[in-house]
């Protein structure tokens, strides 16, 4: 019995024996496809997924750049953040030199041109070191995992990682290494806000990525990592650290040299403290929100479409705009006193339209004092500055020249809507007759309102606009002949563009704000726009430049030595809103048109603050200083007519100072003025200065019967309507009425040049009770607006005293009880009587 269980358990030994082999083999052969199937699932689901997964959108098109708006000699004044919100500037991998791609190589993925898209040495590599270190050590992701969780972020997971792997799978299928490379490098993250390598070279080392150096290079390579833990700014020794490692990972791989290695290591990090750019901040802001872009057509065509666009090149200087907000800062200072808080400059280049400074408000980041408000922008009331277009206006349609004769006397206007309209000089004062070019460089309110009255507003609306005046958008009712003095808004862009306008002679030219812009990193250059055409006749616009431009002419009312008599020779006007709400300082020389506005955002008037206070000095700098840069025989070329009077058609003539008419034997005082050439030939003589015979005895007139003996002669003003009263009040020199009872004149009334003494020959100084023609004025014009409807263009006509027993008549015709009448071409004239009493006539001209 024991012998066969001996027997049994041999064989069975000797069976196992025999079939252990076989065990052994089928246990290897269920671990290797076991261990395949673990593998391979997951490659094969990997495979899968990449089959059905697309391309990313973002890679069909290339990385959205910041867009960087450049000053005129390429200085950055902005970036602004593309969409995403970061920092960026794609550029073409040949823009990155070869020792950049090499340290990105060799920090991130060495086999990158050897591997798939998956490096499966590198992920078994880093599966054993963190087994071994039991924690994450290491790392396998490729350049194109990282760029596919770039443009694909997802959660860390395992099946984030699959799906990553994937895309990776899809973009190496897709695209070729460089253009890997290339997307890596213009879209991964390299600090906050910063995307792609060169947007980080910038901000950290102030460098673009060409002219990096090799330490450069390797410390910028190192940041995607870890972007906040080896931040230049904040970690410089775990940045060190890191660049070092790389550059030693570059020697082992042949990339660079031991020496190269040994210098980059002993390179210090010199960190840029990098402070985003917001130069001409209003301006920028203007630039890059389209508010402006309608001024230029080829750049509001660009901004339609900001797809790829990465910089603009503006015609900003930024020398003179420093210099703009340096001037606006210091003169508020000096005007805080006065509740000044705000000011607002533009300069324009009247040859090509460019806009050479811009300065919204003196703080742009003040909110006390509402700095992002910009005043070059902001609807404003233009003072006095709008008076040359009215005065140009009258030169075009009613042949007016420096020499006509305006009043400022007190005037009442009727207004549409019931009353009077009274204008005001800004001191209160009356001049009496003054000459165009006294009323235009004294910037008199009277003529000016009297000129718009005579010339229709509706007329010089319609000019405004011509010259750019957009935000003028009421009808002409609305304005009134208060338009003459600026009661309307305008923005201050349109006031410098139409002063630009009068300096190049009467041609309006587009403002340009931008000179070049790249797109995809094709640059496209923008010309400077094309003239839109003549709005002027250049002949008056010679001589409004010439009157703006006068010292002399703006003398009496500023004196001399005031803020606008600068190193150069300038055009230039001045303008207060009522209530000292506003005022602004607006001129040019040859080559550029400086304006200023002075006030305050919220509105509030200033205390007693005029053009010449307030924007005034700024004025004064900034134009200087534009006139500096230009070359010194350009910036000395006078404004006067002087040697272009022959091509204008206009002669250097001798008028009466007082007059302006062509000057007499009995003119005291002659002057110059420019007139169209031949004027001279047909005009008036004065009328305002006479000789009249005297008795010396008694200083009466003296008659045929008085001898030489005991007679003089003496040179006296005659004035009519509407000067009787100014005359006689300022105590001008007025012949006596009476002659001398022991030489009688033929006639008590007659004078020897046929007229009273005080001008009128108006039976209402010999008359009392004649009734008196106070609107409109002897020698009015009156334009008709073609525009119109014939019945609506009524003339007003007003008589003192009042009553119904008064008649007045136009050319023997009776004018209706209600004393209006249909304006009709022609010259008229108006007489009024009241029974046997009668006015002096008044002679008008319609047109």
């Amino acid at each position: 019995m024991a012998s066969l269980s001996f027997v049994l358990r041999a064989r069975a030994r000797r069976l196992r024996s025999a079939l252990a082999p076989r065990r052994l083999w089928a246990a290897r052969w269920r671990i290797f496809f076991g261990a395949l199937a673990v593998v391979a699932a997951p490659l094969l689901l990997v495979g899968i997924l990449a089959l059905f997964t697309p391309l990313p959108e973002e890679l069909r098109e290339p990385a959205a750049p910041s867009l960087r708006v450049h000053a005129r000699n390429g200085k950055l004044l902005r970036e602004v953040r593309a969409d995403d919100g970061a920092r960026a500037r794609p550029l073409p991998l040949a823009s990155f030199p070869p020792h950049v791609r090499d340290a990105v190589l060799a920090a991130e993925d060495r086999r990158f041109y050897a591997h798939l898209g998956v490096d499966l040495g590198a992920v078994c590599r880093a599966a054993l070191s963190n087994v071994t270190h039991r924690r994450v050590v290491s790392g396998a992701s490729t350049i194109t995992m990282q760029l596919a969780r770039t443009v694909r972020p997802h959660r860390r997971s395992l099946w984030g990682k699959v799906t990553e792997t994937a895309l990776a799978l899809r973009i190496e299928a897709s695209l070729s290494k460089d253009r890997i490379l290339e997307e890596y490098l213009n879209r991964v993250i390299y600090g906050p806000n910063l995307r792609g390598y060169a947007a980080a070279s910038e901000a950290y080392l102030g460098t673009a990525p060409e002219s990096l150096s090799l330490a450069g290079a390797a410390l910028i390579a190192g940041l995607p990592r870890g972007p906040s833990l080896y931040a230049v700014t904040k970690r410089p020794d775990l940045a060190k650290r890191r660049r070092d490692r790389i550059l030693v990972r570059m020697a082992e791989a042949g990339m660079i040299d031991e020496g190269a290695k040994e210098r980059g290591i002993a390179e210090p990090i010199v960190a840029n403290v990098d402070k985003p750019a917001f130069g001409a901040p209003h301006f920028t802001r203007a630039l890059v929100s389209g508010k402006i872009a309608g001024v230029q057509p080829a750049l509001a065509e660009a901004m339609r479409d900001k797809t790829a666009l990465s910089e603009i090149h503006t015609t900003i200087d930024p020398e003179l705009q420093r210099t703009a907000e340096t001037a606006v800062t210091a003169t508020l200072a000096t005007l805080a006193p006065k509740h000044v808080t705000a000011a607002s400059v533009v300069v324009l280049e009247n040859a090509t339209g460019d806009v050479l400074a811009w300065v919204g408000s003196p703080d742009f980041y003040s909110t006390a004092a509402l700095g992002q408000n910009d005043g070059v922008l902001a609807l404003r009331q233009p003072g006095s500055s709008l008076k040359p277009f009215v005065y140009a206006e009258a030169m075009s349609r009613l042949g007016f020249t420096g020499a006509t004769l305006l009043p400022d006397v007190e005037i009442h206007i009727p207004l549409p809507g019931g009353g009077d309209y009274v204008p005001h000089d800004y001191d209160g004062k009356e001049r009496g007759p003054v000459r165009l070019r006294d009323a235009l460089g004294n910037s008199l309110n009277i003529p000016a309102v009297y000129t718009i009255q005579q010339v229709g507003t509706a007329t010089v609306l319609a000019r405004l606009h011509a010259f750019g005046f957009a935000s003028l958008v009421e009808d002409a009712e609305h304005y009134g002949p208060a338009l003459a003095l600026g009661d309307g808004e305008v923005t201050l862009l349109e006031l410098a563009a139409a002063y630009a306008t009068l300096a190049r002679g009467g041609v309006k030219k587009p403002v340009r704000v931008a000179t070049r812009l790249v797109r995809a990193d094709v640059p496209t250059e923008l010309e400077a726009p094309a003239a839109e055409g003549r709005v002027l006749d250049e002949r008056i616009a010679a001589m409004i430049t010439d009157i703006l431009s006068d010292k002399s002419a703006r003398m009496s009312a500023f004196g001399d030595q005031n803020v606008l008599e600068l190193e150069v020779p300038v055009a230039a006007k001045t303008g207060t809103s009522k209530g000292y709400r506003d005022n602004v300082a607006v001129g040019y020389t040859r080559e550029v048109t400086v304006a200023v506005w002075v006030g305050n955002f919220d509105g509030s008037p200033m205390r007693d603050v005029s053009g010449i206070t307030g924007a005034g000095p700024i004025f004064r700098e900034v134009m200087e200083a534009a006139a500096r840069s230009r070359p010194a025989p350009t910036r000395a070329r006078s404004l006067s007519i002087g040697d272009d009077a022959a091509r204008l058609g206009l002669a250097r003539t001798s008028i009466c100072a007082l007059s302006g008419e062509i000057p007499t034997s009995a003119c005291p005082h002659r002057i110059y003025e420019w007139l169209p050439e031949g004027d001279a030939d047909h005009a008036p003589p004065c009328a305002i200065h006479h000789r009249v015979r005297l008795d010396m005895r008694n200083g009466l007139r003296a008659g045929p019967g008085c001898t030489r003996e005991v007679t003089t002669e003496r040179v006296f003003e005659r004035w009519r309507q509407p000067y009787t009263e100014w005359a006689r009040r300022t105590n001008r020199a007025l012949a006596p009425e009476a002659s001398s009872t022991a030489c009688p004149t033929d006639d008590d009334t007659a004078e020897l040049d046929g007229a009273l003494g005080d001008g009128s020959g108006d039976p209402s100084v010999r008359d009392p009770l004649a009734p008196r023609i106070v609107y409109p004025f002897d020698g009015a014009r009156f334009v008709i607006d073609p525009e119109r409807p014939a019945e609506l263009q009524l003339l007003e006509i007003r008589v003192e005293p009042e009553g119904t027993t008064v008649e007045v008549r136009v050319d023997d015709t009776i004018v209706s009880k209600t004393r209006t009448w249909p304006l009709a071409p022609g010259t008229h004239t108006i007489t009024a009587r009241n029974g046997s009493h009668a006015s002096s006539p008044i002679r008008i001209t319609v047109r």
